[in-house]
């Protein structure tokens, strides 16, 4: 089943409609494109053709035109738009135009420098299959500084093994961190990455909106510190900072970088159309307003979008949320799997090819402290469509590639409207059309939310402060 027969019969489900204080529906929207930089790398140019982009999004040609320009930029734009590129090619473009040039990457979590790093493997395949059929070679391609040789682009965190530092800090010209590993593991000892200093002329910084509050004023001492040691070494490193929708994006990125910064807002990427349904579940007691579970509700949300054949998320906000529904979840699944062996999903999915009594054991849980083994492989299963429902905390709602999932459920109010909006943007990362339902809690906050339906709709995202 695809969603809109989904949709359909939640709309002729009088018991769910009954709890429904919102159904609001944003309209697809095209996207916006424009011609990819002349001044990018002929061998960028080349790679982007192979990987059959002709074009880009209106904000990423902004961002990158800026980029080359010699600008600090601030990209700000809903999650799955391809901010990716925005950094990705003024980056590769630095490395590739000059032998001596370094550039950092900082993200908040492992996870996504992880993910980063598969993303730079993407570029490096792509770019040596293609670099004997040129017609304007990258120059230098086989020089050893410029090649993207297994430690020319590393990640460097706790889980570095100690044999690799010391190469890691000799050879790599792209460096995948965090800030804490910044704070303590490398400007410390900047005596031994005296040739990455020097030649730094690049740093990302994904996720700008998490940092704020105190741990956002800690952060900028970091970046304080890290242009004065670069300083010292006879570097001025550029910036590019990327975020989610938030209030003061402009801003925020000054405070953090102390420089002036450009802020790219106006997204190019197209949108599916987006369904969100705020539901606030059934009273059991009137008289004392008392409500059923919204860990109960999200199972039975999360049952019947999964039996739809539709790849679903569904966020919890603590770890033993997570936990709870997830079982619950499999439980109910595995009931309905003995009660009916002949019960198939209707829409044929990747890897997935038998009836529906494999489908309890495609729903995994993702959260802090899982083996990073373990999350790896559920982002991958997410991706191939092998994982056909995952049960999280917030650990996925920063911009990990985690494929093309369709439902995106909210066990709760994450506390803020652009954490709520992130969220929800886990589902629907294509043209095509997505739902998004957020349960309310018995909590004063949800129980506002959903009563007053414009607050979440028309209202700003918070401002981040620090």
């Amino acid at each position: 089943m695809s969603l809109h027969p989904l949709l359909a019969d939640l709309r002729r489900d009088t018991g769910f409609m009954a709890n429904v204080s919102a159904w609001q529906t944003l309209a697809a929207r095209p996207a916006h494109t424009a011609p990819i930089p002349h001044a990018l790398h002929p061998g960028l140019i080349s790679a982007l053709a192979r990987r059959g982009i002709s074009h880009l999004y209106s904000h990423q040609h902004q961002a990158v035109t800026s980029a080359l320009a010699g600008e600090n930029i601030a990209v700000v734009t809903p999650t799955a738009s391809g901010k990716t590129l925005c950094y990705t090619l003024p980056v590769l473009h630095q490395l590739f135009s000059d032998p001596d040039a370094t550039a950092l990457y900082l993200f908040p979590t492992k996870a996504l420098a992880h993910d980063q790093l598969e993303e730079i493997e993407n570029w490096r395949l792509e770019i040596g299959n293609g670099a004997s059929n040129l017609q304007s070679p990258i120059p230098n391609l086989s020089s050893p500084t410029l090649s993207f040789s297994p430690l020319s682009f590393s990640t460097y965190d706790g889980d570095t093994p100690s044999a690799q530092r010391a190469a890691i800090r000799r050879e790599s010209r792209l460096l995948i961190t965090n800030p804490d590993m910044l704070h303590m593991g490398i400007l410390p000892y900047h005596a031994g990455w005296e040739r990455f200093f020097a030649g730094l002329r690049l740093v990302v910084i994904d996720e700008m909106h998490t940092y704020r509050g105190v741990f956002g004023s800690h952060v900028a001492n970091v970046l304080r510190r890290l242009q004065r040691v670069a300083a010292f070494y006879g570097s001025s490193p550029r910036f590019v900072l990327t975020s989610a929708t938030i209030a003061n994006p402009g801003p925020l990125a000054e405070q953090l970088i102390e420089q002036p910064v450009t802020v790219i807002d106006r997204n190019g990427a197209p949108q599916g159309e987006k369904h969100i349904i705020l539901y606030n579940p059934p009273l059991y007691d009137p008289v004392q307003g008392l409500r059923r579970s919204s860990v109960l509700e999200s199972q039975e949300l999360a049952v019947r979008t999964l039996h739809s054949g539709l790849q679903t998320i569904v966020f919890a906000r603590a770890r033993l949320t997570v936990e709870v529904l997830l079982t619950y979840i499999r439980d109910r699944l595995k009931k309905q799997e003995h009660g009916d062996r002949r019960l198939e999903i209707e829409r044929p999915v990747a890897n997935l090819q038998s009836p529906i009594s494999m489908l309890s054991s495609s729903i995994r849980g993702y959260r802090g402290g899982y083996l990073p083994e373990e999350r790896r492989a559920i982002e991958a299963g997410l991706r191939s469509g092998e994982v056909r429902g995952v049960v999280t905390t917030n650990a996925l709602e920063l911009g990990i590639d985690i494929g093309q999932l369709e439902v995106a459920i909210l066990c709760g109010y994450p506390g803020t409207i652009a954490s709520a909006w992130q969220q929800m943007g886990r589902a629907g990362r294509t043209a095509d059309a997505s739902l998004a339902i957020l349960v309310a809690t018995a909590g004063a906050l949800d129980q506002y939310l959903v009563s007053q339906p414009d607050f979440f709709f028309e209202r700003s995202p918070e401002q981040a402060v620090i």
